[in-house]
Parts: C-alpha cells; sequence; structure tokens
C-alpha cells in the first residue's frame, strides 16, 4: 500500500478553467482529481457559495500545479495559436 498523501490543492473558479487546468497536467503527467462542487439536488447552489469545484492531487504536486492555475488566470498560460494558410493551397 502507497502512503501518499493526496491533497486539496486549488479551488477552481469554473468548467472551462477546470478542462484547461486538466488538460495541462494531463500532458505534464501529473495524477490529479477535478471534482465540481455541482449538485443537482440543490441545483448548483454549493458553487456560487464554494466555487466551481476543486483540483486534488498528490502532495508533492500542490505548488506546481498552483503555479500553473496562477499562469492560466493571468492568461500567462495562454499561448497565440497562428493563423492557418489554408485559405492559400489554391
Amino acid at each position: 500500500m502507497s502512503d501518499v498523501e493526496v491533497v486539496n490543492v486549488a479551488t477552481l473558479e469554473n468548467e472551462i478553467e477546470a478542462r484547461l487546468l486538466g488538460a495541462i497536467l494531463d500532458e505534464k503527467e501529473i495524477v490529479h482529481t477535478i471534482l465540481s462542487y455541482h449538485d443537482t439536488a440543490y441545483d448548483g447552489m454549493y458553487q456560487v457559495q464554494k466555487g466551481w469545484g476543486v483540483v486534488r492531487a498528490e502532495q508533492e504536486y500542490k505548488e506546481e500545479i498552483r503555479a500553473i492555475l496562477e499562469d492560466l488566470r493571468s492568461g500567462e498560460g495562454m499561448v497565440d495559436m497562428p493563423e492557418s494558410d489554408d485559405d492559400d493551397e489554391d
């Protein structure tokens, strides 16, 4: 059995942020879980109070994930995509 400590790393603001962060963590092969606070019985009431959800991971990745999330929120994690030259192939 493993004694790995899994902790709540950060509260997520919305589903888009959750998906972006999840994709980055998958690419970096950081094992994580993203949990939504949405509860259909309460029509999302907890998301208004607590945030959209939470990202959980091993303690050793906590600071790295928080840094990635900070970059996403500040816009530094965004990359300009080059425009497609598909129109010039005629």
